[in-house]
């Protein structure tokens, strides 16, 4: 295919990267020749995900995308191993269902600073890396819901809108210096979001949902655009899902 970029060797931090999209989505990077820096809360898993993909292809850091310093130690760890980063795709998130009474205070202060404030912190470590490699790529992965927040995800929609309106205005910020920023939007996919909070392990409802590696691909498409284009917003829904 003309123009389209080659991954082999490229740089790439991923955020949540222990399930689901971001676990996916360090596999098909891998897949096509990237090297990646995974963060995550669960160390085990972390473990097992670098197994899997190759000490030589991927480093793991247990982090919290709350700390501004986690995020710090994780871009820190794809620079000291490789020299450089290309890429960056903040993916952690939390999701919790109910109405805007439900839930403790911790609880949806958990899922307030996980979802923005842990956007703008892996952010805000990666861009100097960024800068210094003469531009690259921010991948953040939102949720359809920062568009159309439904009933019972008003705190989890609120946090998405920010998303939304985060990235716009990176991209307006960063263009000028090299660096896309894109927005991916998935519509409900099959991982273990929510479940527990608000959604069942095994939702028959799932059979209609998109799959992480629809939505992993989604990434790794953006981040094979020539240079030249930049996709603002992708939005995903499966055919089984009304919009």
């Amino acid at each position: 295919m003309p123009d389209v970029r080659d991954l082999a060797g490229t740089v790439v931090v991923i955020t949540g990267a222990t399930a689901g999209i971001g676990r996916e989505t360090a596999r098909r990077l891998v897949a096509e020749g990237a090297r990646v820096a995974v963060g995550g809360r669960r160390g085990a898993r972390l473990r097992e995900l670098v197994a899997e993909l190759g000490e030589d292809n991927a480093v793991g850091v247990v982090m919290d995308v709350r700390s501004p310093q986690d995020n710090a130690r994780l871009v820190e760890a794809a620079t000291g191993r490789w020299g450089r980063l290309d890429s960056v795709v903040p993916n952690a998130g939390i999701g919790r269902y109910g109405s805007i009474l439900d839930g403790s205070d911790d609880e949806l202060a958990e899922m307030m600073d996980t979802n923005y404030a842990g956007t703008v912190w892996t952010v805000r470590a990666a861009v100097p890396a960024l800068l210094a490699a003469g531009g690259g790529d921010v991948v953040v992965v939102s949720s359809v819901a920062g568009f159309r927040g439904g009933a019972d995800e008003a705190v989890y929609a609120g946090t998405k809108h920010a998303q939304v309106g985060l990235a716009g205005a990176l991209d307006r910020e960063l263009r000028e210096h090299g660096i896309r920023v894109t927005l991916v939007c998935p519509a409900a996919t099959t991982t273990e979001f929510a479940v527990g909070a608000g959604r069942e392990a095994h939702d028959p409802r799932a059979r209609d949902w998109l799959e992480p590696g629809d939505v992993a691909d989604a990434v790794v498409t953006t981040l094979r655009q020539p240079r030249r284009v930049r996709t603002a917003v992708w939005t995903l829904w499966s055919m089984g899902q009304g919009s």
